[in-house]
Formats: C-alpha cells, structure tokens, sequence
C-alpha cells in the first residue's frame, strides 16, 4: 500500500465516523432542499430475521466501459485477471442492458428499480444553468425508492464508496449528502455531497502533481487528495473496513463500489503510462483490475462472506470513442444503439448458488429489474406505495435463465442528439423481444432491427415489417408520453436524419 493510501484511508475512517454522527442532522436539511418527507420519517424497524439471512451485496459499477473491454468479453489488447475469475466462478450475461447510455441516468436506473425519466434525470448532472437548460433536476429527489434505504430499513448496513453523480458538483453546492438516500457511510469523488477522495494528476516529467476540480473541496466534510491511478484502491480501502464492521455486528451489508477510472482524462500510473488515448485507456483498465482484486480477494478468501455474498459487475454505459470498445456492437456513449446502453454484467455468488462457468447469451434484462430482483433474493419486502420499472427476476440474475417480460425503453439525453459525427441521433429507442426499434420523438424515421441475426444493428429491414414498426412504435410513444418531459426538442435544433440504407 502506497504512503499516499494509507495516508487517505486513515483520513477517511476518521472523517466518515465523524461524518456519521451528523447524518440525521444533514438528512433532515437535504428533506427540506428536495422538497419531500424526510424519507427516513417513515422507515419500518428493521427484523432479526432480515439481518440474520440476508445475504451481502457487493455492487462494482464501472464508468464509462464497453462490453468488450473485460478480458473474459472478448478484450485482447488487454487482461483484466481479477475480474475474469470472478466471471469463470459465475455467471457471464451477454444481454444485460442499463437504461441510459449517459452516467447520471443509469446510475439512477440501477438505485430506483425505475426509469430515470421519472426523476427528471435524463443526462450527466452538470452545473445548475446546463441542468436548467436541459429540462434536468438538479439531483435525485431522496424520496426515490433507493434500494440502499429499503436495505437499511431492514437491519443492513450500506456504505457507498466510489463515484456518485446523483446530485452535487459544480456549482451545485446544495444537494443532499448520499447518506440521505439510505448509506450508512459514504466516500465519493468530486461528484457528490460527503467525504470525497480527489483526484491528483502526475504524467512522466512531471515534477509536481496537479489538482483537478479543485473547487470541490467545498462539497463535504472529510476531503483528501490523491493520485488519480490510485483512487480505486483508496474506495477499497475505505470498503473493507466497513464490511468488517458490519460482520462484528452481525449485520448483511450492501456496498457500492463504483470506481471511474476508465472515465476520461485517463491516468494511468507513471510507470504504465502508454501512448494515445486508447493506450492510456488500456493501462488504467489494467490497473483498475488490479486494485479490484483485494477486494475480491477479501471477499473470495473470508468463508463467511464467501459463503453468503452475491457479487455484481458491470458498466454504467458504452465506451468513450476511440477509448473503450463495445465488442460487436454498434454506437458509443450517449448513443442509444447496442454499444450504447448493453453492459457486461458479471454474477457471482458460490453460497447463493450462483451458476459457476456459465454464459448466459439468451436472458434480456436491465438495470431496473436488479431492485426489486435483490430486494426478493434478500428477503426484504419492497417498499410501500411504490410501483418499480423493474420486474423482479432472482432465478435469472442468479444464473438459471429467464428473461424480462416487458420491453425496455430508452430516450436519449436530452443534449446529445448531434455526437460522435452522427447529425441527427435517434430520439427514442426500444428493446422487445428479437426487436430492437429506433424513432425520433413523433416516431418518425423509425428503424428496425432484428437482433436475433443482426446483434450489430447493420441491416435496418424497417420497410420489411412495416406492421411491426407500427405496433412497437406506438407502444414505445406511449411510453415516452408518460414520463417527465426534458427539453431534448428544444436544446438544439436538430438536423433531419436520413434513414439509413437497407444494407
């Protein structure tokens, strides 16, 4: 470990304690700034026998990766060890989809169990003139129904450690802090309200290193700068400590561990610096893995966790151009083409049973549909008057088969209809059974795919279905009609896009 690191980690237990004790002051403030009931007014005791059989969570949510960027996916510019046996123990999906291919809404997506157009969170939270401007909230309403609470609620200790970007950065100085939504204890990067590990830069020459975001030490308590390259580890080494805890007290514990790494800029180690922005992206995903790796060797090698830990691993979205690539898929970040919005998901859990070796090329499901699904594997009730997105599907997150019975809709960012050299992105998109379908908003322009022989979205056979472009079209407009409207008509005014050629 670093001088650098264990300087960080003895900061943060220090501040997070401290940081803990004003929790219930600081809910209540961030209750009054949303507007809402305090949402812990109403919270149901927790029971003995949620603590004693609720198996542990741990939630590894990668920024900004393609699908085929593990190892175990198809990479071969580049090895990702760790991550690949977690995969060979587990279960490998092929179709797992978040529900936005932008940070901020996916991330709201995998918290809620619902889509992130609900909660007026349908880009990456920005400062307060761009979230006005785009039709956003300025950060998630802490009366989402966040799986972290409803685990709280039943005798679990949560603790996010990693990247947030649900509310508080830039100019957004009063948002709530993440213990607000039901963590225990927080550390996150600049992107959130709370104690925060930020980001020191050092490329070879460098004498000095540099800050980045500087102003963010104004966004909680307990801030402490470190190298960038190694701030993975610093969010692992602020985890396991808190997974101890939770153990000493007998309680099943919930832990985020949300690394950004593999978001750009790119800052590998000194000593594993590479050329080019595909070359540093490939040493930071390298290092990423390797500091992973004590924490799945910590919960690996400790019979106890072991023996009741379900392990999830994916990315919050595609690749960055000419970063991250996205295998056989079509389209990047922000793009709601394939590349887009799938996600390598990664299931392991030997003592929950958790198929081991396998490859689930067949069950299509999403982000939303892993609340509900972990609320029933942990034998905790949802939570009253609320109606998820999700459905809730434990046999197949668990590796025995199954697919999600309701399509999966998408909407773009509202500030993302020109990107990556495309004019005139699509508005609207739709995944229902073989089917994936592509429209503006009055779903115009549609195209057609049939993903059971065209996984890369090349042949748009539109014009030979035309029955079915109409029938998903209106179903996916009836969607888009229910949910919270951004400004993604007005932002910029777009281009007509000419459908693209029958190939």
């Amino acid at each position: 470990m670093s001088q650098s690191t264990r300087h960080v980690l003895c900061t943060t237990l220090w501040t997070c304690a401290i940081f803990c004790s004003l929790a219930g002051e600081r809910q209540a403030h961030a209750s009054s700034l949303s507007g809402s009931e305090d949402p812990a007014a109403n919270r149901r005791p927790a029971t003995s026998d949620h603590v004693a059989k609720g198996p542990n969570i741990v939630l590894v949510f990668i920024d900004d990766m393609g699908w085929g960027d593990f190892s175990c996916f198809g990479n071969t510019d580049a090895q990702t060890p760790n991550i690949d046996r977690m995969a060979a123990a587990g279960v490998r999906f092929e179709q797992f989809y978040v529900n936005s291919p932008i940070c901020s809404p996916s991330r709201t997506a995998i918290s809620t169990g619902q889509y992130p157009q609900r909660w007026k969170i349908t880009s990456f939270l920005n400062n307060r003139k761009e979230n006005n401007a785009r039709g956003m909230a300025q950060w998630l309403d802490p009366a989402a129904p966040m799986l972290a609470r409803s685990l709280q609620q039943a005798g679990y200790a949560t603790g996010h450690f990693g990247k947030w970007h649900m509310g508080g950065q830039r100019d957004v100085d009063d948002a709530p802090p993440i213990t607000a939504y039901g963590f225990d204890q927080s550390l996150t990067n600049f992107e959130g309200m709370g104690p925060k590990l930020l980001p020191l830069t050092l490329k070879p020459g460098d004498k000095q290193p540099g800050r980045i975001w500087g102003d963010a030490e104004r966004l909680g308590d307990g801030y402490r700068w470190m190298l960038r390259s190694e701030i993975t580890s610093g969010f692992v080494d602020a985890a396991i400590p808190f997974m101890e805890s939770a153990m000493k007290q007998g309680k099943p514990f919930y832990v985020n561990l949300w690394p950004d790494d593999v978001h750009g800029p790119f800052w590998p180690p000194v000593d594993k610096w590479a050329d080019g922005k595909r070359g540093l992206y490939l040493s930071v995903l390298q290092e990423m893995d390797r500091q992973l790796g004590r924490l799945f060797d910590f919960v690996k090698t400790n019979e106890a966790v072991r023996n009741n830990t379900l392990v999830l691993i994916c990315s919050d979205n595609g690749p960055e151009q000419g970063a991250g690539q996205a295998g056989p898929f079509r389209g990047f970040k922000t793009q709601l083409y394939e590349g887009g919005v799938r996600s390598s998901l990664i299931a392991w859990g030997p003592g929950l049973k958790v198929a081991s070796g396998k490859v689930d090329r067949d069950s299509v499901f999403s982000a939303i549909d892993l609340v509900p699904s972990l609320l029933e594997i942990c034998g905790v009730p949802q939570p009253e008057n609320v109606a998820f997105d999700g459905e809730s599907l434990p046999e197949t997150l668990l590796g025995r088969g199954g697919s999600r019975q309701s399509p999966i809709m998408f909407r773009r960012p509202p500030d993302r209809n020109a990107f990556y050299g495309d004019n005139d992105l699509p508005d609207l998109a739709v995944r229902k059974g073989q089917w994936k379908l592509l429209c503006e908003y009055d779903g115009s322009q549609a195209e057609l795919y049939d993903l059971s022989a065209d996984r890369g979205e090349t042949q748009n056979v539109a014009a030979d279905h035309p029955e079915t472009v109409a029938a998903i079209t209106a179903e996916l407009l009836r969607w888009h009609r229910t949910m919270p409207p951004d400004n993604g008509e007005t932002y910029r005014r777009p281009q007509r896009r000419r459908a693209p050629a029958k190939r």
